[in-house]
């Protein structure tokens, strides 16, 4: 088995397609473009015909093989994509990958791709058998200085010139979604064609994008303006802004708080605790004020908050997420009082 990874990809496709290919992860974006990809160059190659499956729990095992096997004289060699829900597969299932994994044809090539592996999914019989003759690819989040490089090389792509600080300020904005952070970029390079984005640029584009913005609410919740927060929360749930992105950024906000009142608390000048964790000069007046209003036992309220909020938002629907974030801006001024009520607001 050969294992790359995204950004090894397009040196690997200099190479004639492989008979298999697994292509497992959690990030979008990266699995989505990989994808096209291989299909794009799948036709250069001879691969002409594309064949989807999607195996969901009343597919067919028997059509996949069926397909793969089918010979004819005048068949087109072709690319079969199936689509896994689960890497957890029963033994039907399992058989006819591994008979599939016996008999290769020169004329198909198989993807197969679904959520992530763990190290247990990786041994099971299924995978070890096309491993043998795969190209694994896994696609995992891209975070911190990978992040801004991905930022960078996106940029490049589109023929886009990023100042200073813009990567990084993309890159806080839309972590954890590479697919709108792309196509950001991509309008961003036909609106400013031949120009440089700077700060301002990138800022006002994100402010466009609805009446508020994380941005302000962070900078709202820094100012102790908690009633404003909720206002704002509420507009934003109204605009459509995704809640998974606004919790990334007030666990982000937090941490960052935490982190720099630790420092203060161990004796550190305040100045260089600003340098430190690379606060903006127009920023600095903001974070003092609220390093001085916010406490430590509040913040260690909220981080444990945003990792309910966030725990309870992907295993439940009845709950309003927009509530539970403001919750969390309450909390961060109030946790001596939230700490004796349970963000189960449904079953109280």
């Amino acid at each position: 088995m050969a294992r790359i990874y995204h950004n090894q990809l397009q040196q690997q496709l200099n190479k004639p397609l492989a008979p298999f290919w697994l292509i497992f992860g959690d990030e979008p974006w990266q699995k989505l473009d990989a994808l096209n990809q291989i299909k794009q160059l799948a036709p250069i190659q001879g691969f002409e015909e594309v064949i989807n499956f999607s195996a969901d729990d009343g597919f067919d095992w028997q059509e996949l093989r069926q397909e793969y096997q089918a010979m004819s004289l005048f068949a087109q060699r072709k690319v079969i994509v199936l689509s896994l829900h689960s890497s957890k597969l029963n033994e039907q299932a399992s058989n006819h990958l591994i008979a599939i994994s016996e008999d290769i044809s020169p004329d198909i090539v198989l993807i197969i791709h679904g959520p992530r592996l763990d190290a247990q999914a990786q041994k099971r019989k299924w995978f070890k058998a096309l491993s043998a003759e795969a190209i694994f690819l896994p696609v995992y989040d891209i975070d911190g200085k990978h992040l801004i490089n991905w930022v960078n090389q996106r940029a490049h792509f589109h023929q886009l010139r990023l100042a200073g600080n813009v990567p990084q300020l993309l890159a806080q904005l839309f972590e954890g979604n590479l697919p709108s952070l792309d196509q950001e970029l991509a309008k961003l390079a036909i609106s400013y064609q031949g120009q440089t984005i700077t700060q301002e640029i990138a800022e006002s584009i994100v402010t466009k994008q609805a009446k508020f913005n994380p941005f302000q609410l962070t900078d709202t919740l820094l100012q102790g303006d908690v009633a404003k927060c909720a206002d704002m929360l509420n507009s934003m749930k109204h605009e459509g802004v995704a809640a998974g992105q606004l919790i990334w950024t007030l666990h982000k906000e937090c941490s960052q708080l935490y982190a720099m009142k630790a420092a203060l608390q161990q004796g550190s000048d305040v100045n260089q605790v600003l340098s430190d964790h690379k606060v903006w000069k127009n920023k600095t007046a903001l974070y003092q004020k609220a390093l001085q209003s916010i406490s430590m036992d509040n913040l260690n309220e909220v981080l444990k908050r945003i990792a309910q909020v966030d725990f309870t938002l992907k295993s439940a629907s009845e709950f309003d997420p927009f509530v539970l974030l403001t919750d969390l801006c309450v909390a961060l001024y109030h946790g001596e009082t939230l700490q004796h009520y349970s963000l189960d607001y449904v079953a109280q």
